[in-house]
């Protein structure tokens, strides 16, 4: 996408009381209402700019959900994108700065009315179709490790190379935006090495999980599908570290059972690159019936201005 501009930005939402309130913000230069966003600095994430813009326009610490949309235009005739998530403001607050001079909480449909520009109004939509309080399960490829013809050792000690180790430091920067409590991981030493960076920031020891690798998954993929569902059941937002052999049938099994249609996958082939995740969205758990999948998008690579793969 060489000459596009990029940027990013997200409906930032928060509870209040019985009602889903977005916020908006006024920028005096253009005398308009928009959500929050901002062109990506060099060297950053679609993610990492996105929470970073809510932080500078509103004031607000938030915590990713999951993709949005992308809008597409033209800026003095340059083209220009804008990848949107859904984020949940987490603490902080407003105080007017050079950019934005007011914001305001508002509920969907009040929000929708002031919105200024139709491309946030689709934005928002896209936001209201489901409920923003879901589940996030993020589901790793582990990275790049050494070629396994010039490894001499056993296969499941063969650990990651060079640009592995960068893929991992790249994940373990970019997933911290979506608050993760948990790390599991397949035992395989490269899987474990793709999450350990981003289990010791957060202090907590990486569980193995033998039925999501290749060898414990296949005997049985009905067990390892009930498996990540249990793990989504749990609440919070585990991150798992798994191998290409098992992420892309797990993910068309839940897509299957649930109806989720994945807009990544070409030919039906789901995409798994090293390095790669899924941010898998649930509904959470009820008496009745379990964790259910309602949206599942695809990053292809922790490195800078990864673009997802959703309409």
């Amino acid at each position: 996408m060489s000459g596009v501009v990029r940027a990013a930005g997200a409906v930032l939402w928060r509870r209040q009381g019985d009602r889903i309130e977005v916020a908006l913000v006024h920028r005096p230069r253009y005398d308009d209402w928009s959500l929050p966003k901002g062109k990506l600095d060099p060297g950053e994430t679609i993610a990492g700019a996105a929470v970073r813009e809510i932080a500078e326009e509103t004031g607000f610490e938030a915590v990713l959900g999951r993709y949005l949309v992308r809008t597409e235009y033209t800026v003095a005739g340059a083209p220009k994108t804008v990848d949107y998530f859904s984020a949940h403001a987490v603490s902080g607050a407003f105080a007017p700065n050079e950019e934005v001079d007011e914001l305001r909480w508002l509920g969907t449909e009040s929000a929708e009315k002031l919105l200024t520009r139709p491309g946030d109004v689709r934005v928002l939509r896209e936001f209201s179709a489901l409920p923003p309080e879901l589940t996030t399960v993020i589901l790793v490829r582990h990275a790049k490790a050494g070629k396994r013809d010039e490894w001499n050792g056993d296969d499941d000690l063969r650990p990651l190379s060079d640009a592995g180790q960068r893929q991992a430091e790249a994940l373990r920067s970019l997933l911290r935006h979506y608050a993760p409590g948990r790390v599991l991981s397949a035992p395989r030493l490269r899987c474990v090495q793709t999450v350990n960076g981003l289990a010791e920031d957060l202090g907590v020891e990486i569980r193995h999980e033998p039925l999501l690798s290749e060898e414990g998954y296949w005997p049985d993929p009905v067990l390892g599908v009930a498996r990540l569902l249990a793990i989504a059941g749990d609440g919070g937002t585990p991150v798992i570290s798994s191998q290409g052999g098992v992420i892309p049938d797990v993910v068309s099994a839940l897509a299957d059972r649930d109806a989720v249609d994945l807009t990544a996958a070409r030919g039906g082939v789901v995409p798994s690159k090293k390095g790669s995740f899924w941010v898998l969205s649930f509904r959470a758990p009820t008496e009745e019936d379990g964790p259910v999948l309602v949206a599942a998008d695809y990053f292809a690579s922790p490195l800078p201005t990864p673009a997802p793969a959703h309409p």
